[in-house]
């Protein structure tokens, strides 16, 4: 998806940042698949998904868990984050064993989603790249503001939000973690990192 390939940030700093999310096909396989999406959010829980949610209803750092779950429809659009490689390839390993007959699309570094297929015996579909940003990106905020704010694909956590907290943050009105939790918040579907947002709040 789209959506989740323009993350910003340093190489590094990406490596442990790891977008995960379940696709129905319309026509094929989006009839209910409340039973089969439970079963997802499972084992995406089992394997230590650090955030996660449902577009519909919010992500699991602002609504409840077994209210997300509640509300599962036909029209549910699963999304979460990991942090480590070695929490994705135990997802992808169960989720191949489970076989759900649900797509499954994981974002990152392709250096290193393809090293989680190959160790999780998964052969990918489809790639798709980001090209990177085109235009006058002169008046882009900093590459540290774009490196949180790219975290939510759609965009819906302004820069000047980020600027404040990584005011409140050096100045120690605030901790990395607690800020980094105020704009995963914002970010109803699930993919922002907040563990890599407060790394990079710390500076």
């Amino acid at each position: 998806m789209t959506h989740s390939l323009h993350r910003f940030g340093s190489i590094e700093s990406q490596k442990n940042d790891f977008v995960w999310l379940m696709h129905q096909a319309k026509g094929i396989n989006d009839k209910n698949i409340k039973d089969k999406a439970l079963q997802f959010i499972a084992i995406a829980e089992k394997a230590g998904s650090e955030n996660w949610g449902d577009i519909k209803t919010g992500n699991k750092l602002n609504h409840d868990i077994e209210e997300i779950k509640n509300k599962v429809t036909d029209k549910s659009r699963l999304r979460g984050v990991f942090t480590k490689r070695k929490q994705i390839v135990e997802f992808l390993k169960e989720l191949k064993e489970e076989d759900l007959g649900m797509s499954v699309v994981i974002s990152g570094l392709l250096d290193e989603v393809l090293i989680v297929c190959k160790e999780s015996n998964v052969i990918p579909h489809t790639i798709n790249f980001s090209l990177g940003v085109w235009g006058k990106k002169e008046l882009l905020p900093e590459e540290n503001v774009l490196a949180i704010t790219s975290m939510c694909g759609h965009h819906m956590i302004a820069s000047n939000i980020v600027k404040e907290k990584i005011k409140e943050v050096k100045n120690g009105t605030k901790s990395p973690e607690d800020a980094a939790y105020e704009l995963a918040i914002l970010c109803p579907c699930g993919i922002f990192n907040q563990v890599r947002a407060a790394e990079i709040l710390k500076g």
